[in-house]
C-alpha cells in the first residue's frame, strides 16, 4: 500500500507532502521521511528540504523500500579477511559506527553480527570511517591493537575515490592545498586559513564530463573530516547530492574506490578495491 503523486510546480518535499497527505499528522510524515519511506523519481529521500520540479514522482510507503533495507538484512560484500584485519564494501547510506541516534544499524554491527558464531563473538575496531552516504571501501581490526599499528602509518596508506561534480574543472586535473577547520556546532568544515585549520591536501584528476558534470579521481594525501566534499566545494564543483557544500540529491556522488596499506603483522602492501554501484554512475545523467 502505497500513496503516489506528480509534481505540478517547483516545490520543497515536506510542503508538498503536508498539501498531499491531508489528515496526517505532521510528526507521521517526519517519521516517513526519516525511516526512508519517501522516494522521489524512485530514489529513497530524507531530505525535508529536497527540491521539486514539476513532473517528479513522489511515492509514500508504509515501509522502506530501498537497496539499503535489502542490505540490512542480508551480508555485508567481505573484500578481504584474515586475522587482523578486514575490509568490506559499504553501501551508501549505512553508518560506519553507532551515532547518538543510530546504535544498531550501522557496518561495525552488521558486520560484527554476520561474523561471529554460537560463543564466539567477534569483536571489531574501526580503522576509518566512511561517512554515511559514501559507498565504497571500509577497513576493520580485530584487535584494538592492530588498528593502532596501522593508523600508525596510515599516512603511508593510498586512499582513492570517485567524485561526481557540478560543472567541468578548468584545468581537467590539479591539486587542492587549502587547510580545513571544522565547526562542531555547525558541524561544517570551512576551508581557508585559521588559528585552528588543519593542514590537507587533496589531488584530482577529470575522467570524463557530460551533461554539465564531471566524474574525479580524487587521492587524498591527508585524510580529514569532509576533506573531499569541502575541497571541490571551495574550488567551486561540489559533489553531487550534497546538501551541506552543495545541493541535496538522490545520494551523495561520492565512493571510496580503492585503498592501498601495508600490512603491520607480515609488512605486505595490501590493496582494497570495489567499483562504484550503478546508481552512483547514474548521477552522472
Amino acid at each position: 500500500m502505497s500513496d503516489r503523486f506528480r509534481v505540478s510546480e517547483a516545490s520543497t518535499l515536506l510542503p508538498f507532502l503536508t498539501t498531499k497527505l491531508q489528515g496526517w499528522a505532521r510528526n507521521k510524515i517526519k517519521q516517513r521521511l526519516q525511516t526512508g519511506c519517501v522516494q522521489v523519481n524512485g530514489q529513497p529521500i530524507k531530505k525535508h528540504d529536497q527540491p521539486l520540479k514539476a513532473g517528479d514522482e513522489i511515492e509514500v510507503t508504509a515501509s522502506p523500500k530501498n537497496p539499503l533495507s535489502q542490505t540490512l538484512t542480508s551480508r555485508l560484500e567481505i573484500l578481504f579477511s584474515d586475522a587482523d584485519l578486514i575490509a568490506i564494501n559499504k553501501p551508501a547510506g549505512l553508518l560506519s559506527v553507532a551515532s547518538a541516534t543510530e546504535t544498531h544499524q550501522h557496518a561495525l554491527a552488521l558486520l560484527r553480527n554476520q561474523l561471529s558464531r554460537p560463543g564466539r563473538e567477534v569483536k571489531l575496531w574501526p580503522v576509518h570511517r566512511l561517512d554515511r552516504d559514501t559507498s565504497g571501501v571500509l577497513l576493520f581490526a580485530t584487535s584494538r591493537e592492530m588498528r593502532e599499528a596501522v593508523n600508525a602509518h596510515w599516512d603511508d596508506a593510498e586512499k582513492i575515490y570517485l567524485a561526481i561534480v557540478e560543472g567541468c574543472p578548468n584545468p581537467d586535473r590539479g591539486t587542492i592545498d587549502q587547510p580545513l577547520r571544522m565547526d562542531e556546532n555547525e558541524y561544517f568544515m570551512h576551508v581557508g586559513a585559521h588559528p585552528e585549520a588543519k593542514h590537507a591536501r587533496t589531488r584530482y584528476q577529470t575522467e570524463r564530463s557530460q551533461h554539465g558534470r564531471s566524474l574525479l579521481r580524487v587521492e587524498l594525501e591527508t585524510g580529514r573530516q569532509h576533506q573531499i566534499r569541502a575541497h571541490l566545494s571551495w574550488l567551486g564543483y561540489p559533489v553531487i547530492g550534497d546538501p551541506r557544500y552543495g545541493t541535496a540529491g538522490p545520494r551523495l556522488g561520492l565512493h571510496a574506490l580503492q585503498l592501498s596499506c601495508t600490512h603491520p603483522g607480515s609488512g605486505r602492501r595490501l590493496s582494497f578495491e570495489t567499483p562504484a554501484p550503478a546508481d552512483f554512475f547514474s548521477l552522472l545523467g
